[in-house]
């Protein structure tokens, strides 16, 4: 049998695992051509908050689970808007709801591309990566869950790119999901409380926007900058207890290097 005949069989397979992220970057192509992530804004939050509270109070559990799959999905497709639907939940949900729902659903959408990428990706270049990243990557891996929590804390580095270092990174499945999950946890709930004191600034907001539009203005808008949420003390805050997921890889080091100079005396 010639060479190349052994080795059609396998080429599907090899070319299937690119399908899934195939997908993913077309559909988020998709999305940021037509300008649909702009709907994640304060203005239609407001612009919609009679329906939307409406929806919530008459099917609360599938105006959460909405609030989730459409949170899923925005994590997965790596486009903007998270968050935005962290403070919204907050605002929509209330702080304890709408900080856990975001907490399930980033955590989740987070997992979803990390497995797809880690597919499509992982061990493919790491097999052509070199020695050096291999080293690089061993090193990742044995303190997977610290640098993660770490990098999941520091709102510096942005969600989608620490998914897709842990997946070409080979993190296995259990510390990332770990890792994540807790990393979360402290900027959803600080991010929804936001949302949810947000009631008294917005009516402000929504009442000088409504006397514009009925004034016929041309440029009538919402002043208040989500942005503004994201203060200095809070990203100290966040910072902090990134600090503090890195003492064990710290300790670690520290035991290890002691125990070098022991054995070389």
């Amino acid at each position: 049998m010639p060479a190349d005949d052994r080795r059609a069989p396998s080429e599907p397979l090899r070319l299937r695992r690119f399908v899934p992220i195939a997908v993913v970057a077309v559909l988020a192509a998709v999305v940021l051509a037509m300008g649909w992530h702009r709907e994640l804004s304060l203005e239609n939050l407001v612009r919609y908050r009679t329906e939307l509270d409406g929806f919530i109070a008459s099917h609360s559990v599938a105006a959460l689970a909405c609030f989730v799959a459409l949170y899923i999905a925005v994590v997965a497709l790596s486009i903007p808007g998270a968050v935005f639907l962290t403070i919204a939940g907050g605002f929509l949900f209330g702080t304890l709801a709408g900080g856990g729902a975001s907490i399930i659903a980033s955590s989740a959408g987070a997992v979803l591309i990390f497995l797809i990428a880690r597919t499509a990706f992982g061990e493919h270049l790491m097999r052509r990566a070199g020695p050096r990243a291999a080293r690089l990557a061993e090193g990742f891996r044995e303190d997977a869950f610290s640098y993660l929590l770490f990098l999941r804390l520091v709102p510096a580095f942005p969600f989608f790119i620490v998914n897709l270092v842990a997946a070409l990174a080979g993190v296995r499945l259990g510390p990332f999901v770990a890792a994540t999950a807790l990393g979360v946890i402290p900027a959803a709930f600080a991010f929804a409380s936001v949302g949810a004191g947000l009631d008294s600034v917005i009516a402000a907001q929504e009442a000088a926007y409504r006397t514009c539009i009925a004034a016929g203005g041309a440029n009538c808008r919402l002043d208040f900058d989500l942005k503004a949420a994201i203060t200095p003390q809070l990203i100290a805050s966040l910072a902090a207890l990134g600090v503090i997921a890195l003492i064990p890889i710290a300790a670690k080091r520290l035991r290890a290097r002691r125990a070098a100079n022991s054995s070389s005396r």
